[in-house]
């Protein structure tokens, strides 16, 4: 089998938040070639080492006396994520990154308050968007429709570092009829 060197890719992608329940960008060549709609998706601005997907599937394995083989496996557990180290750290940003929270802006500065919800409260859901690029030096769209940040954010101020708010959003289960992510590649 030969290399197509046009199916390799590299290059950044843009990532977009928007709401649980966004409208998502129609699936066309013209809507991948654009930016989703600003009234559904807000860009994040700049990230550090790149927007990863990582999906984690899980099987139990099938066995039976008789034979020494695994005999199948099934499907008992599906993980994706989407990770990525924001550069530009706002506190809208942060908000994001802490599954909301209220900013209020003033006369010269800005405040960030973090939700006082209880453990029996429903977490604030929201949805990702990623630009990037696909085989063929065309556009792919990953849309991974309910995330929650999953893990602790930092804010390490260091003399001969960057600051960054490290994100890792964990997809859900939305419902029988619309899966947690879909991918669109334009195609030539």
């Amino acid at each position: 089998m030969g290399v197509t060197p046009d199916n390799l890719i590299q290059g950044p992608a843009t990532l977009y938040r928007g709401a649980f329940g966004a409208t998502e960008p129609a699936d066309s060549s013209a809507a991948l070639n654009a930016a989703p709609a600003a009234s559904a998706w807000s860009d994040i601005g700049g990230t550090t080492d790149g927007v990863k997907l990582a999906i984690e599937n899980t099987y139990a394995e099938l066995e039976v006396d008789q034979l020494v083989d695994r005999v199948g496996s099934r499907l008992t557990k599906r993980a994706a994520t989407v990770e990525t180290n924001m550069a530009e750290v706002t506190l809208a940003n942060l908000a994001y990154s802490l599954n909301g929270g209220t900013t209020a802006t003033g006369s010269g500065y800005e405040t960030y308050e973090p939700d006082a919800a209880d453990s029996a409260t429903q977490p604030n859901y929201s949805a990702v968007l990623f630009d990037g690029w696909a085989p063929q030096s065309l556009r792919r769209r990953v849309i991974v429709r309910k995330v929650l940040s999953v893990e602790s954010v930092e804010l390490a101020y260091t003399k001969d570092k960057q600051t960054v708010l490290a994100v890792k959003l964990a997809a859900h289960y939305v419902s029988p009829a619309i899966k947690p992510y879909k991918i669109i590649d334009g195609k030539a």
